[in-house]
């Protein structure tokens, strides 16, 4: 089971791409009153399963099964013929490993870019233990409310983007780096 930080979707960012990729077919199909959505679903998968994805330079179906995905509208050779009976077998793994191996190579390629273009204006926070921050408010906030809840205290960190917090009352609860601001005292302003 993996866990994420609450009200950060970035943290399942693979499970969010492909849950917009979804929305976004199915909305396009649906009719006013949004009730048939249901319907289209299997031919969206169908698409979504053979178009071939810019990460990995092949489809979904191909990494899984290692071939190409008859269609019913085009015409495929109804026999075979191998030398040997377990050639089809063996060209079939043959096959589906080097698209595993070039699958890995596009995503870590497509890794490397995104990571440089993310990486490129990002400034890092830098929180440590004991830290005073404030949090986001995420739940019942009215748009004139503060956006921010009195200070907690950072109790451990889980990583360099993710803590866990104790509030005033002792609460304690995760958040991710995003969704907290330090506490500066007067002092630090003085020069």
């Amino acid at each position: 089971h993996i866990l994420s930080t609450p009200y950060h979707p970035q943290t399942n960012g693979q499970t969010e791409r492909w849950n917009s990729t979804f929305v976004t077919q199915i909305a396009k199909y649906c009719n006013t009153d949004l009730n048939n959505w249901d319907t289209f679903l299997p031919s969206i998968v169908y698409a979504y399963n053979n178009g071939i994805h810019s990460s990995t330079g092949l489809s979904p179906y191909q990494l899984a099964f290692g071939r190409r995905q008859r269609h019913p509208f085009n015409p495929h050779a109804t026999t075979f013929v191998f030398s040997k009976p377990h050639d089809y077998w063996t060209q079939v793994i043959q096959y589906r490993t080097a698209a595993l191996k070039q699958a890995k190579q596009h995503i870590i390629h497509q890794q490397e870019l995104s990571k440089t273009r993310f990486d490129k204006n990002r400034s890092h926070p830098n929180f440590v233990l004991g830290d005073l921050v404030w949090t986001k408010v995420f739940v019942g906030r009215h748009k004139l409310k503060a956006r921010y809840t009195s200070p907690a205290r950072i109790v451990r960190i889980l990583s360099p983007l993710s803590f866990i917090v104790e509030d005033e009352h002792l609460q304690q609860f995760q958040v991710h780096s995003n969704d907290i601001r330090r506490v500066y005292s007067r002092e630090s302003f003085q020069t």
